[in-house]
């Protein structure tokens, strides 16, 4: 039986015209259906324009959409027909396996936690990015969900991340790392102290603290952070991303023997382009929820969209939330040693 995905139509920078586009692409490629959401009139013209194969993609209405500027918190209250928040009900009320959306990154995540909630003992959902490197995807996290946290979030961040890995990428023991100033365990300020104290006493393959350096190398396949943090990371890789092509094509474009050199090297060029490209991946996987949802850059191209589709899918198939719950299990002690956890995961509606 093909797993079924809700879409979240309305979000995005580009309009639901590129969001529908990378909708039709995942069926056409993959073995699933795909449930539309947002205004159901616009979106069907879109779909008409394509010859989309309608037995896989069906169109749920929402009257309202979230915009990109707007508090999420306000928004998930007073817009109860919004896109997200009607994708998240479908998930809910078990009639798709996970959620994709490139709209408001917070009213994503508020969404997803008040219609969902957080799986069993994980105190903040997180974020988890996915970068390439030399040797092969790392996976950082948080890396924008919660800019202020303690220990016990970064310690549950990087099981989480590597129970992602192990899924995801087939790696039996992923190698963690704590991102920090120096490779020393009395490096690093007052969390990334404590934090390194956690790791040290779990079950994980922690290899102790790696710096900024190190994220594109491929000799860890874990990087823990908090969300501020992790935001600057993602932001900056992205940044770097397009200058370094934008600087290539300036200097190519300056000579003969520069733009022949081109032609002779154009293979490894776009092979190079496609391996930095975040469209590889299509979004950032949210983990910690009782489901399956996939955040989306807000400029999201429909390959993009695509391969976001693709991911969420796998989460599903693969059950990625009950190897959390296993790697959970294994430190329960480590998990459980926060008085203020119970508390804090019992808090009805969105993250503190």
């Amino acid at each position: 039986m093909a797993l079924h995905i809700a879409l979240d139509a309305m979000g995005g920078d580009k309009g639901p015209e590129e969001l529908v586009s990378g909708a039709v692409m995942a069926v056409r490629e993959y073995d699933l259906e795909i449930s539309l959401v947002g205004d159901q009139v616009r979106l069907g013209s879109i779909l008409a324009t394509h010859g989309h194969p309608s037995s896989r993609i069906h169109l749920v209405h929402a009257s309202q959409v979230v915009g990109m500027d707007e508090s999420p918190f306000d928004a998930i209250r007073r817009k109860k027909d919004s896109s997200i928040m009607k994708a998240f009900a479908l998930h809910k009320e078990g009639l798709v396996e996970a959620v994709v959306s490139a709209g408001n990154s917070g009213a994503t995540l508020a969404a997803a936690i008040k219609s969902l909630g957080r799986l069993e003992n994980v105190a903040r959902p997180g974020i988890a990015g996915i970068f390439p490197t030399l040797k092969g995807p790392v996976v950082m996290m948080d890396v924008g969900a919660n800019v202020d946290c303690r220990s016990l979030h970064l310690f549950q961040f990087g099981v989480m991340a590597a129970a992602f890995s192990q899924v995801l990428f087939g790696l039996d023991r992923p190698r963690v790392g704590l991102l920090s100033i120096g490779e020393e365990g009395g490096k690093g300020n007052a969390l990334v102290k404590k934090s390194h104290e956690l790791f040290q006493q779990s079950s994980l393959n922690y290899i102790g603290n790696v710096e900024g350096r190190d994220t594109f190398q491929g000799d860890v396949d874990v990087m823990v952070c908090d969300g501020f943090v992790g935001n600057v990371c993602l932001k900056l890789s992205e940044g770097l991303a397009e200058a370094v092509m934008g600087m290539l094509g300036e200097e190519i474009s300056k000579s003969f023997k520069a733009k022949l050199g081109y032609l002779l090297a154009k293979d490894a060029f776009v092979s190079f382009k496609k391996r930095v490209d975040y469209a590889e991946y299509g979004g950032a996987p949210l983990l910690g929820i009782r489901g399956n949802a996939i955040i989306c850059h807000g400029r999201s191209s429909a390959v993009a969209i695509k391969n976001a589709i693709r991911v969420a899918s796998e989460m599903a198939r693969n059950k990625v939330n009950d190897r959390i719950l296993e790697l959970l299990s294994l430190d329960h002690i480590l998990v459980q040693q926060d008085d203020s956890l119970a508390a804090e995961a019992a808090v009805a509606g969105v993250a503190p």
